[in-house]
């Protein structure tokens, strides 16, 4: 057999295998299946503290494996097939397409906060500006594709796309106070000098490998984001197992409800870090604890300011940026959870 027809079946069975996950997707949205888990607090008590994770692992993976296959499988396709170089050449401080693309582009960068760390450092280094770089680092983790379509389908479609909405005013309004600070432009002009401005104008020819080759390394992209996200959020969804059997339900109700709800939210959503995903599940048991939508909204925004990621973004920007982000990241947690409590009446 020639290399081109094993060219061809190979790219045939690989578009088959990519058709069939959508198709899985989209039947399990006519049919109208429910794809989060069904098991409610209360139904843990017929189980002994040992069997919980298991049941609990069980009847998730039971209903969610259609979305986690999607997710992962489209975030490597959209990975492998986005034009990266535009991110580079167009991501400025100065100009409106350079935040457009950082935070239109993050989203499809699936990875958590920490694994953003490496895209945010290449992207600076490579002569974008800090502020488009600052939005690009908060809107990835807070609303990418795989958190988004996760917590669609486990908590509601309206929280995703209020959680989009206020994560992309987050993201901007930090890129572009950080692009007018001082320390902001100190931190820009010292990655940037020293590039030669005759060398990005060059045309670099880039030579395109086959496709069945792309489509490889678009499903091992999402193999390794399996590796690296799913034993993090097993881990998770055990701890999550034991909130939903054992947290009792006058301290949700009591500390996640109101104002002060809110504010605990912002605290130990973002701070104390919880792994990509394992946010969604555990606010969705909290969600059922008693856990006001208010205090979830605030509590899905806490994904990028993390003390794991701000240490890590320190050794890159130092401190300073860090702070503003941070600050201005918490405080619009703070203030859109407040917002969407009092304009929806789930404070």
């Amino acid at each position: 057999m020639d290399e081109k027809l094993t060219r061809q079946i190979r790219t045939a069975l690989l578009l088959a295998f990519v058709f069939i996950v959508v198709g899985l997707l989209v039947y399990s949205r006519i049919m109208a299946y429910s794809l989060a888990p069904t098991m409610k607090p209360a139904d843990f008590s017929k189980y002994a503290w040992y069997e919980i994770p298991f049941y609990y692992l069980l009847d998730y993976f039971s209903h969610g494996w259609i979305c986690l296959l999607f997710a992962f499988v489209a975030a490597g396709l959209v990975y492998e097939f986005m034009p990266k170089q535009m991110i580079n050449k167009y991501m400025g401080s100065s100009k409106v397409t350079g935040y457009a693309l950082g935070a239109g582009f993050a989203p499809f960068f699936t990875v958590c906060s920490c694994t953003m760390v490496p895209l945010f450092t290449g992207i600076l280094y490579t002569g974008a500006g800090i502020g488009p770089a600052i939005t690009f680092l908060l809107m990835a983790p807070a609303a990418n594709i795989l958190t988004i379509l996760m917590t669609g389908e486990l908590i509601s479609w309206e929280i995703a796309l209020v959680r989009v909405i206020v994560s992309l005013v987050t993201a901007v309004v930090a890129g572009v106070v950080i692009s007018k600070t001082p320390w902001g432009k100190a931190i820009e002009k010292e990655h940037q000098t020293g590039q030669n401005p005759s060398a990005t104008q060059q045309t670099v020819e880039i030579v395109k490998l086959p496709l069945d080759d792309r489509l490889i390394s678009a499903l091992r992209f999402g193999a390794y984001l399996v590796k690296q996200i799913l034993p993090y959020f097993l881990l998770g969804l055990v701890a999550v197992s034991y909130v939903s059997a054992y947290m009792p339900e006058e301290i949700v109700e009591r500390y996640l409800t109101g104002t002060i709800g809110v504010l605990v939210a912002s605290v130990i959503g973002g701070p104390l870090y919880t792994p990509t995903l394992v946010e969604v599940v555990l606010g969705r048991s909290l969600l059922q604890l008693g856990m006001s939508k208010a205090a979830l909204l605030s509590w899905l925004m806490g994904q990028p300011y993390d003390v794991a990621n701000a240490l890590a973004v320190s050794r890159i920007v130092r401190w300073k940026v860090v702070l503003t982000y941070v600050l201005i990241a918490w405080a619009c947690s703070v203030s859109f959870g407040l917002l969407y409590g009092v304009l929806t009446g789930s404070l």
